[in-house]
């Protein structure tokens, strides 16, 4: 038995099951641990593909599981958290009983967004619209922030309902969105070619000094926003 063949498929499920553990964070208002689980998945989400490669063993069935893994931590973890921020707003503010669960619509973006990368053979080297992987992020980060920060306007702005089902919308939006994003994976070692995923980890890595969880969703923004100026000045 080729016992290599098998390895990136475990390790999907090592992914699939941090999404798994994430969620019973998120049930339990845990925000910072199911942050840690998600990105651990994300982790092994890298990890499946680049042994995948490396021990050549890529499969119609890995890529499938691949999918349904990224479905669990990267579609279903972020829209139970914008549930659960829906749902602990209305506690305090009140609202219909049906709003929170608005909060899918990321649920929903990431199921499309994931199936329709499986058949657009557009998204070999760079990707066009935002990866489910970032959008979690984005999404788990935001109680984060409202937990960290000291700022009693970041806790009005990320407690309103209003401003929440925004963030949904666009969420979902910019993970379906036909807006080409630069890839940061560096493939050859030349400056001049690597230069707009030089300056982004550099920027990125300052950010979360000085910032620290503050910075996650500006990184993300940040990304998609240079990624739109790239598209529209730096290629001409």
């Amino acid at each position: 038995m080729n016992i290599k063949k098998h390895i990136p498929n475990l390790i999907t499920l090592i992914n699939l099951f941090c999404g798994c553990v994430a969620i019973v964070y998120v049930s339990q208002n845990n925000y910072l641990m199911a942050f840690y689980m998600v990105c651990l998945g994300i982790f092994f989400d890298f990890f499946d593909g680049f042994f995948a490669r490396l021990f050549k063993v890529s499969s119609p069935l890995g890529l499938q599981l691949d999918s349904l893994a990224d479905m669990v931590t990267s579609g279903v973890t972020p829209g139970y958290v914008m549930y659960s921020m829906f749902t602990n707003s209305a506690h305090e503010f009140g609202t219909h009983p049906a709003i929170p669960f608005l909060g899918f619509i990321i649920t929903l973006g990431s199921c499309y967004r994931l199936a329709n990368f499986n058949i657009d053979t557009r998204q070999t080297d760079s990707f066009i619209g935002l990866p489910t992987p970032a959008n979690a992020l984005f999404i788990l980060s935001l109680p984060l922030v409202i937990s960290f920060s000291d700022s009693l306007m970041v806790l009005e702005i990320l407690t309103n309902q209003w401003v929440l089902l925004v963030i949904t919308l666009c969420s979902a939006y910019i993970l379906n969105a036909e807006i080409p994003l630069f890839a940061l994976k560096i493939k050859k070692f030349s400056l001049k070619e690597n230069a707009l995923q030089i300056v982004f980890l550099i920027i990125s890595v300052l950010m979360i000094v000085f910032l620290q969880y503050i910075a996650i969703p500006l990184i993300i923004a940040f990304y998609v926003l240079l990624s739109i100026i790239n598209n529209l000045f730096l290629k001409k």
